[in-house]
């Protein structure tokens, strides 16, 4: 059946590329064709007949089955777990050297630990130019780890830049890398965060590293000023650049400091083939096994990533016949696909088992040089259901497999391992990105991952465009096994309501804490927040909730049934002039509300009867900036620990410590803030 597949894939592919389309999509019957049509339609019936047979074989298989009482089993089978299990005897390839290299690496030191500038300049620029694979930040990075320059300089940044060119993103990634401690770098003005910048390296001698930049924007470059700031470094201070486009190079005015990779040759090509192909296998690569490799590796084209993917991907291959396959692959037929490093990988690919596959496009919904952390990744991936078993801890197995399999077939790299030299983290070849997506064929949602132990999923409300393939907050309703944490911004808009309400977030029994953003800076109320805010009702299990910019509260009648919600955030009703009902949340231990510049009301709806203790848990209240709220009639909680009064007139005033009419009410309390 997978054989089927994947030639119908690749027919699908070859297809694609002759003629220049942009998407992967099935054929549509049509009244008419001309001759160069003949052959796809021959094709697509020789496919049909055999997906036709494979159905009667299988119907046959279920029915004897059913007849002799069969079960399942993966004994001698080439499914998922025995893919599996045929890697976890090897530990996780990573590179500790280049290949080829040793001539660029020796320029390009001599250039970082010159001992004075070139033609009286304080500082250089170095652009290190080459195509997509061809190993620019892997020199780069073995350059920047080197021993001796990071004795020679005193400061040293590395910030991926990508597409698009963010000034503010890269400045601030410049920042924390230098002071991660840095409170200013929140700042959203350019000048602040240059000025920022100047004050950590000025009479420094300073290395900053710019990869993967693409644009050629003369403006974009300029508006980051970072050849003045180096002005201010010590002498012998370098921006070192990693770009495809040597069009880069000529706009930064560095070509006559300019490093260009070109293709490895035969030799060097064939080393980096093997070290991955025979890791821990030496005796098979004079076992003919060698003279099929360095045929393989001439389809390399010398590119160094497609060398380390192919060999990744034989390493797994056992018999000659296995590596003749990959050799003789209908793949190689295809006619200049993007990059040509695409090829190899579409090899690697179509040698994952199904669920792998799934999981591997789940990540072309992350931007480039994204950090990922092992443990998020398997949660999102168990999110979707990819992991198709019971029991948590089975899953997680699972998914640790899975990523190990994506790690052996170099899709991962660049990893990061704790003291016990187990890896929790990992990037992606910006490539292997580039050619995920061109898989997935449809416009993404980028998802972040929170530093901590849960994930944040970020979905904006703001559907830009009319591609129906893009994902939208209604494709959550299929995540019931969602975890963790789940943000939604920019809501407002007038087909929101659908959306939350096809997301289904009452289902979502297994999610922690709901962050909800509404669109902000409206001069008159929105009439479609309301629907909005019914449809946002999530499962009782929740434990946290924040809602900004929220413009109704008749519709949070639903906030009194989450019975486990721990703490409660509340920003930004402007039009708002009560609160809802508060009273019944038996678990609740912070709330914190803020920015309510028109609630006026004495909050008397929290007491519902007498019977019920009111919010019996809260131990910390924090009320800032509501300057009509006249009084908090239900401050005799006794739990609470903690109370903030920030920018609220009225209370502060009653709340006057010592003289304030209320003050014998709150003062038990043992942390107080008022003013």
């Amino acid at each position: 059946m997978d054989n089927v597949l994947d030639e119908w894939n690749t027919e699908i592919l070859k297809q694609q590329v002759e003629e220049g389309k942009k998407k992967v999509c099935f054929p549509m019957p049509s009244g008419c064709f001309c001759f160069g049509q003949v052959n796809k339609v021959i094709h697509h019936h020789n496919i049909a007949r055999r997906i036709k047979k494979l159905n009667e074989k299988l119907t046959v298989v279920a029915a004897e089955r059913e007849m002799y009482g069969f079960h399942q089993s993966t004994i001698g089978g080439h499914d998922d777990q025995q893919l599996i299990q045929r890697q976890k005897t090897s530990s996780l390839v990573d590179i500790s050297k280049i290949f080829g290299r040793d001539e660029e690496k020796e320029m390009l030191l001599s250039k970082l630990l010159r001992e004075s500038s070139q033609e009286g300049e304080p500082f250089l620029v170095i652009p290190i130019v080459g195509m997509g694979g061809m190993g620019k930040t892997t020199l780069t990075q073995l350059v920047f780890n080197n021993e001796k320059v990071t004795a020679h300089f005193h400061k040293k940044v590395w910030v991926c830049v990508s597409d698009p060119f963010d000034e503010i993103k890269i400045a601030k990634a410049i920042i924390e890398s230098l002071d991660k401690k840095e409170t200013q770098s929140s700042s959203s003005e350019l000048e602040t965060l240059l000025l920022l910048i100047k004050t950590h390296v000025e009479s420094k001698k300073f290395l900053l590293v710019l990869d993967d930049v693409w644009t050629e924007d003369q403006r974009q470059w300029e508006s980051l000023k970072l050849p003045e700031i180096l002005q201010s470094c010590a002498e012998g201070s370098t921006i070192l650049v990693t770009t495809r486009k040597e069009e880069v190079a000529k706009m930064m005015r560095a070509t006559s400091s300019m490093i260009h990779l070109d293709k490895l040759n035969d030799k060097d090509c064939l080393a980096l083939f093997n070290s991955f192909a025979f890791l821990d296998r030496e005796e098979d690569a004079a076992n003919e096994f060698g003279a099929i490799g360095e045929e393989i590796v001439k389809k390399c084209k010398g590119l160094p990533l497609a060398a380390k993917t192919l060999g990744s991907l034989v390493w797994y291959k056992k018999t000659r016949e296995e590596w003749r396959d990959v050799l003789n692959s209908k793949i190689w037929e295809l006619k200049e696909i993007e990059d040509q490093v695409f090829r190899p990988l579409l090899l690697s690919y179509y040698d994952l088992a199904p669920a792998v596959k799934r999981c591997l496009l789940y990540c072309a919904i992350f931007p480039k040089d994204y950090d990922f952390r092992k443990d998020n990744l398997i949660e999102l991936w168990m999110s979707q259901n990819y992991l198709n078993l019971k029991g948590k801890k089975e899953k997680r197995r699972i998914g640790q497999s899975y990523f190990e399999s994506l790690t052996m077939r170099s899709f991962f790299q660049d990893f990061k391992k704790n003291d016990m030299k187990n890896v929790y983290g990992c990037k992606m070849h910006d490539i292997v990105h580039d050619f995920v997506q061109f898989l997935t064929q449809k416009e993404c949602t980028i998802m972040e991952a929170l530093k901590g132990a849960n994930q944040r999923v970020e979905l904006s409300g703001d559907y830009k465009g009319d591609d129906d393939e893009a994902l939208k907050l209604g494709d959550l309703g299929i995540m019931d096994q969602l975890h963790g944490r789940l943000s939604i911004r920019y809501l407002g808009n007038k087909d929101d309501a659908s959306e939350i309400e096809k997301a289904q977030l009452g289902n979502k029994e297994h999610l922690s804490h709901l962050r909800v953003f509404f669109q902000e800076g409206d001069e008159e109320q929105r009439k479609g927040d309301e629907e909005i805010v019914k449809a946002l009702q999530p499962h009782q299990n929740l434990e946290s909730l924040d809602i900004w910019w929220c413009q109704f509260t008749e519709s949070l009648y639903w906030i009194k049934s989450l019975r486990n919600l721990r703490k409660l955030y509340l920003y930004g009703w402007r039009f708002c002039e009560f609160l809802p009902s508060l009273g019944k949340l038996p678990s609740l231990e912070i709330l914190d509300i803020r920015e309510m510049k028109k609630v006026k009301k004495n909050w008397e709806e929290w007491a519902f009867v007498s019977e019920i203790t009111i919010m019996p848990r809260l131990s910390e209240l924090r009320i800032e900036s509501c300057p009509k709220l006249k009084a908090l009639r239900t401050l005799t909680i006794t739990a609470l620990r903690t109370l903030t009064i920030s920018d609220c007139r009225i209370l502060e005033g009653e709340y006057e410590k010592g003289v304030g009419k209320e003050w014998h009410n709150i003062s038990h309390i043992p942390n107080l803030t008022i003013g």
